[in-house]
């Protein structure tokens, strides 16, 4: 009797769990994911020019962006959602009052303050409301003659910013948080990161796209945990998927292959849909499954290289950060598959119903989530 009242306590349980993330991921298929600010930095005759990419209906919102993954986190997030609707002339007025009162709180030094101001506004046509949308916002400062570097502090509050010099050999490029300063940032350039260096702040923008940001590719690992929790099958599949995803990542950095989001995208979901309804129908590893997952990891491999341009590869590390960020990517896999076996697999993988009650529910929800996410991106 115990033993029965465990089981279904059990399968209580499972379902919440499965309950909870279907909800979850149906509201994180319309999130509004938190980009990083780039900020490209040229000093030239004594005339700074700072040209932030960002997404400015956040600040304009009142956004913490600090720590933030999803804006419809925020409280803010209704006045955020209508900000975006709005059309660039509805919009740039605005942007312009805020900026104006915003650019104090940038503080630049370069042997005493540099008072910036707005130079020019860019704001796009409204896009797809799903992603964010990416505005210009170029302010100018004149930085003393005798200056030899300068110090960049970004506001708390803010978000990260990606701060990359222009015009100069061996330019800087960093990756500061909200709140945070640059180094000194010589102007005659000659202060490009060590291979080292670039390779070790790239391990965690890979491992950020998959925690806590990468769902969509967090589901698909799950979906090839669940087809067994056993080393061997586990080891075939990722191995698949990490040299098919690593060849697409490197072709799509170097820009030798583009494919547009709008295509990429739908089809991850329905790898992700593919892969669960597998899992439903088959109980083990056919030879051709990990063909199938090379040839998913082939799309993945795309979208990492997507969220690798918006941070932009240094020229002259540009094989070490590429290393840095797929090491970052692959730490955040192993790390999802390590939660999974100790939540799941260590505990039930031998028992004789681990496939009916847990396997085959998990995989159903997975695919539906990955049925959702295909429909909601191509309509």
């Amino acid at each position: 009797m115990s033993n029965t009242f465990g089981r279904v306590k059990l399968m209580l349980i499972l379902r919440a769990a499965l309950s909870s993330l279907l909800l979850f991921a149906s509201s994180a298929s319309h999130a509004h994911e938190v980009t990083p600010t780039i900020g490209d930095l040229t000093v030239q005759d004594g005339l700074l020019t700072l040209d932030l990419r960002l997404n400015v209906e956040a600040f304009l919102a009142g956004i913490d962006l600090d720590g933030l993954v999803d804006t419809n986190a925020s409280a803010m997030s209704d006045q955020y959602d209508a900000l975006r609707a709005l059309t660039p002339a509805a919009l740039a007025p605005r942007v312009r009052s805020f900026a104006e009162q915003w650019i104090d709180r940038i503080s630049v030094d370069a042997n005493g303050e540099v008072a910036l101001s707005v130079a020019t506004i860019d704001v796009p046509d409204v896009g797809d409301p799903e992603l964010p949308r990416a505005s210009h916002l170029v302010l100018t400062g004149q930085v003393p003659m005798t200056a030899r570097s300068l110090t960049l502090h970004w506001p708390d509050g803010a978000g990260d910013l990606v701060l990359r010099q222009q015009g100069v050999t061996d330019p800087f490029t960093g990756y500061i948080e909200g709140g945070g300063s640059s180094p000194p940032v010589p102007l005659a350039g000659g202060a490009s990161a060590s291979g080292w260096r670039t390779f070790l702040s790239y391990v965690p923008v890979g491992f950020d796209h998959i925690l806590p940001k990468g769902l969509d590719h967090v589901l698909f690992v799950l979906g090839l945990f669940f087809l067994s929790t056993h080393l061997r099958p586990l080891v075939w599949q990722i191995s698949a998927f990490t040299l098919a995803h690593t060849v697409t990542l490197a072709l799509g950095a170097l820009g030798w292959v583009r494919v547009p989001p709008d295509i990429v995208e739908p089809l991850i979901a329905a790898s992700i849909t593919y892969v669960a309804v597998e899992n439903i129908v088959t109980d083990g590893l056919n030879r051709w499954r990990p063909v199938v997952i090379f040839g998913f990891g082939l799309l993945h491999g795309l979208g990492f290289a997507s969220v690798l341009g918006e941070f932009g590869l240094p020229p002259g590390q540009f094989v070490a950060a590429l290393i840095g960020f797929n090491i970052g990517v692959e730490v955040g896999q192993l790390t999802v598959i390590a939660i999974a076996f100790l939540a799941v697999g260590l505990w039930f993988r031998n028992k004789p119903w681990y496939r009916a009650r847990i396997a085959i529910p998990a995989s159903a929800v997975i695919a539906m989530i990955g049925a959702y996410w295909f429909v909601e991106r191509v309509i």
